[in-house]
């Protein structure tokens, strides 16, 4: 899962297309607020500095005091002070506008590699024993050798919960982190029928210990875990 947080809309759409394109899951932030929102629960950030609310470099200095997600820093300033400050602060690379998208991505792998050890981006995971397995390059999802055909939003969700096993997350949580949704945007209600609709092809009764649990009052979780 990769956040975007930039305030032109075109930056974040040209970022996200180009990202899902490689099988990432992708977020989007427009201020500093929304990334301290958000950054705790994706994979890698990538960063624009010059924000509407609050310089990234504090949003920098945040992050790497409360949570070890790689950074990317992305920012106007191409001068190596501003490049060595950067990475002072703990960003794992620093690109500079204009850019390529292409490379941008490159270069998310390539962090994303380093920062996991995985030595392709979206590595297929299994959970509970092989139970299920998750394949987010592929967006491919069997459950005990059988494989199980999601609709994009179902898979989506499928993966913002096995992005954190056992971990619970409420439905305005999971309207955010698996469709990048803003406020107000999604009746959180509809993570239900999403829900409903993923037991039923996930073969997940409520008799036996189920693959998405629900959490009362909270929201639901993954309730198998990752395998070694």
């Amino acid at each position: 899962m990769i956040l975007v947080v930039d305030d032109e809309t075109k930056i974040r759409q040209l970022l996200r297309s180009y990202l899902e394109r490689e099988g990432y899951t992708v977020l989007e932030a427009a201020s500093g607020g929304e990334a301290l929102e958000l950054a705790a629960t994706v994979d890698l950030v990538i960063l624009d500095l010059r924000l509407p609310d609050r310089p990234g470099h504090d949003i920098a200095r945040h992050l790497r005091r409360s949570t070890d997600v790689p950074v990317i820093m992305l920012t106007a300033r191409a001068g190596e002070a501003d490049r060595i400050a950067g990475l002072r602060l703990g960003a794992d690379d620093y690109v500079t506008k204009p850019f390529s998208p292409g490379e941008l991505v490159a270069r998310v792998t390539a962090v994303l590699r380093r920062a996991t050890g995985e030595s392709t981006p979206g590595a297929a995971h299994s959970f509970g024993g092989g139970a299920l397995r998750i394949d987010t390059q592929r967006r491919e999802v069997v459950v005990d050798d059988r494989p199980v055909v999601l609709t994009r939003s179902e898979f989506d969700l499928l993966a913002a919960l096995a992005g954190r096993p056992g971990r619970v997350w409420s439905r305005h949580e999971l309207a955010r982190r698996a469709r990048g949704e803003r406020d107000g945007d999604t009746d959180e209600r509809t993570i239900d029928a999403h829900v409903k609709n993923l037991r039923r092809k996930l073969d997940d009764p409520p008799a036996v210990a189920r693959l998405v649990e629900t959490v009362a009052g909270v929201g639901y979780k993954l309730g198998v875990d990752r395998d070694a």
